[in-house]
């Protein structure tokens, strides 16, 4: 994978959005429970226990938003035994709304901060190109799009779906709509990170070819714990969206200096 780190595409506002939905994204999880141990990579059983107690509370979960079958026992938080403690939910659960909350939830520090990064590279000029307003809205449809794509392919899973990657993906095709030719700094790691400056659309597709792959199984051991399918699903649902504003979109600027880790010859004109 190639790491993105900035782009090469200035805007006119200032993305109040993109920031307010990163600071979101950090501060519920620094108050999620039982992950006070993710840092350092230690976690006891209660800590557990609460964690799970909240994210099926509040975590999408794929057979509540295809049946809205809602467990007869859920955790409680509680440790008991060597497990953790089941009782009938004192909470009523909407899943369609779970789908927003689990929008703001992340697993660990790693999934967190890659998330972020990838939000406030390419967020910024798809808030410039819709407005505050659009954008968030592009964002939560994009975000739903994506878990009930993901859940159409696995109705039964009862394993809680968390993480913005669903609605960050429909940013990413936004942007691979809008500003495909806008140059995109990332570290490509080999034997050390080597620093290029690719177009978007090669940094864009490579990542969405590798999800689509990921998704079908290949490439990773029973497709990990990660949702590919449904970044594939957000990353379809940011283009449609973006499609109608493609032809008054104003081009990214020339690139300058360095391409390919090579100087730019200048363009001729005939």
């Amino acid at each position: 994978m190639v790491i993105p780190v900035h782009d090469v595409n200035p805007v006119r506002r200032t993305p109040v959005v993109t920031y307010a939905l990163i600071g979101a994204n950090v501060l519920v999880f620094l108050f999620m429970p039982g992950l006070s141990g993710s840092v350092a990579g230690d976690s006891t059983l209660a800590q557990a226990c609460h964690l799970h107690a909240f994210l099926e509370h509040y975590a999408a979960v794929p057979r509540e938003l295809m049946h809205h079958q809602l467990p007869q026992l859920v955790s409680t938080g509680e440790v008991r035994g060597a497990g953790c403690q089941l009782a009938p939910p004192d909470y009523v659960k909407t899943p369609a709304l779970s789908v927003f909350t689990a929008m703001f939830l992340h697993g660990g520090w790693l999934h967190l901060l890659g998330n972020m990064l990838f939000l406030l590279i390419f967020g910024n000029n798809i808030e410039d190109r819709m407005g505050h307003v659009r954008f968030a809205l592009f964002y939560v449809v994009c975000g739903y799009a994506a878990s009930y794509g993901f859940a159409v392919f696995n109705a039964e899973s009862t394993d809680p779906l968390i993480g913005a990657s669903g609605a960050i993906a429909g940013v990413l095709g936004a942007y691979l709509v809008l500003y495909p030719k806008a140059r995109v700094w990332v570290l490509v790691p080999f034997l050390v990170f080597l620093p290029l400056r690719l177009p978007a659309w090669l940094v864009l597709g490579f990542w969405f070819a590798l999800q689509a792959v990921y998704s079908s199984g290949e490439g990773v051991s029973g497709a990990g714990t990660v949702a590919y399918a449904a970044h594939v699903v957000g990353f379809l649902a940011g283009m449609l969206l973006a499609w109608p504003l493609k032809a008054g979109t104003p081009p990214p600027p020339e690139p300058r200096g360095l391409l390919f880790g090579r100087r730019a010859r200048p363009r001729q004109t005939w």
